[in-house]
This record gives C-alpha cells, structure tokens and sequence, in this order.
C-alpha cells in the first residue's frame, strides 16, 4: 500500500530563476534532497531550479534550506533568498525588514513590494587571472566565492565556442569547466559575460546543480559584477541583464583590494500556488 502526502507550495521567481516554496516549520518534509527531485522535476513534478524550505531559527525569523533540483544542498542562493524573504512577508511570517539564517549566516532582507533587497556576505576566494586548459586550448578565467563557487569568463574572448554572448556555448564551455579538474570536489558555477552599457553587463549562467543554463543567477550577479568592476572599471552599483531579460543590481564597496556591503536587488514573484500529492 502506498502513502501519499499533501504539500502546499508557492511557486516563485527572482528574476527568471524559478522555485518552489514549501513552509516547512512543522517540519512536514524531511527528506529536502528527495523532496527537491520529486518538487523540481519539470515533466513529472512542478517544475523548478531548486526547492526552498522556510523552517524555524533560533537566531533570525526564519531559516532557509535550499536544494537544487538534482537534490544536492546547494550554497547560498540569491535570488532564492529574495524570493524566501518576499514569500515570508506575503505570508506574515516576517515584517518587510527581516533577517534569516543560511548556512550559519545571517543575511537581512527588504521587501518593496515586489522589489527584494538582501544584504550579502563578504566574497572571498578573488582570483582574477587563473589560467585552466580547455581541450586544445588555455582559458583565463576569474573566480570568486559569493556564497557559492563561481567562475566568470569574458564572454568576447577569442577562443572556440566564445566571441559575444547571444553565441556562447553555454552548455559545452560551461559543463567542461563546472567539472573541471581545478574546481574539485565541489564543482563550480560558470558564469560568461559582456559590457552591454557604461554600467552595465550582459549574463548568462551554467548553473550546478541544476547542470543546464538559467535564466537568472543572484550569486552569479555579484561574483559578474565584481570581476567586471575589476576588469572593466565599472562603478557600483553594477546592473545585471540576465537571459531573462530582467534587471539585477549589484551594490558593494572596494578598498585595499576588500569587497564589502554587497547588496543584491532586482524582482521577484508569485507565479501560483498550490497542493501536491507525492
């Protein structure tokens, strides 16, 4: 005899990265990993790039578990964040200021109607120059830690399967360089960009976990928008276009080589909600 269980959710995106949403204080999933497949499946299930579970804290109004749709725990995700923190004031759970805890860290979160501001941990890990072998060829790439691991590549380089953006390969390049050899065990996010406007860049984002392109990436923003910032000599704050066609903005101030104060804004939204038996 099978057992079947009811889940209520909200189905939510930040900027084009999409996410089921299950509050999860009376603790009625226990298996995230498992609940993350069967949730994110987009031909059997709802359909996301990763679950979110709003279950209680000790420290802040909420605490956030977020799972790829493969089922791994990812690291922190932005755009996942804000559409938690949106999600959370929608539902009183939390006022339109607020805190939550991810990972051990607390991060604040400001609700303008649709708009969602989250407040970011320093990055770390900055490596502007870190040359890897590619097939044939050598790659200069940037990295950075902005919660999760990220690669960002310059979209225009004169290397095969690159040249501008709207042409890169996103699936080939990316999953080559998530599962590279110099990004071991943990793999990495991989993230190709271009100026697009005198404070602005173009994304695109291969997405671990998710191992496929997303629309969107709030941890790829920041860690885009710094090494642009470095590279390209942008000012903050840093617009983002993503292949959604929505807008993110990345604010930090740089000193002695130091990123601090990252903010990452930009939209998010209910797209519906529902129960289901699984």
């Amino acid at each position: 005899m099978r057992c079947f269980m009811r889940i209520e959710f909200t189905k939510m995106s930040g900027a084009g990265n999409d996410f089921v949403v299950v509050d999860n204080r009376g603790r009625k999933i226990r298996n995230g990993a498992r609940a993350a497949r069967v949730l994110c499946d987009r031909r059997w299930g709802i359909g996301a790039d990763g679950l979110l579970l709003l279950q209680k804290s000790r420290k802040a109004d909420y605490r956030m578990m977020y799972y790829n749709a493969d089922g791994s725990y990812g690291g922190m995700c932005g755009n996942g964040g804000r559409c938690i923190a949106l999600y959370a004031v929608l539902n009183q759970i939390a006022p339109k200021n607020h805190k939550f805890d991810a990972l051990g860290y607390t991060y604040e979160a400001t609700v303008q109607r649709r708009k969602v501001s989250l407040r970011m941990k320093d990055p770390k890990g900055l490596m502007l120059k870190k040359k890897i072998r590619l097939g044939r060829f050598d790659l200069s790439v940037a990295q950075v830690n902005t919660g999760s691991p990220h690669v960002v590549i310059d979209a225009q380089s004169r290397k095969p399967g690159l040249g501008r953006l709207a042409g890169v390969d996103v699936m080939g390049i990316g999953s080559e360089v998530r599962n590279h050899r110099a990004f071991r065990p943990q793999g990495t996010n991989v993230n190709f960009i271009e100026v697009s406007g005198r404070k602005t860049i173009s994304m695109r984002t291969f997405e671990r976990g998710v191992e496929d392109e997303t629309l969107a990436c709030g941890t790829g923003s920041i860690a885009s928008a710094i090494v642009a910032s470095k590279w390209w000599g942008l000012k903050p704050p840093v617009d983002i276009m993503t292949q959604s066609g929505r807008k993110l903005v990345v604010d930090f101030k740089s000193s002695n080589e130091k990123i601090r104060d990252v903010v990452l804004a930009g939209p998010a939204e209910v797209i519906f909600v529902g129960e289901i038996e699984v």
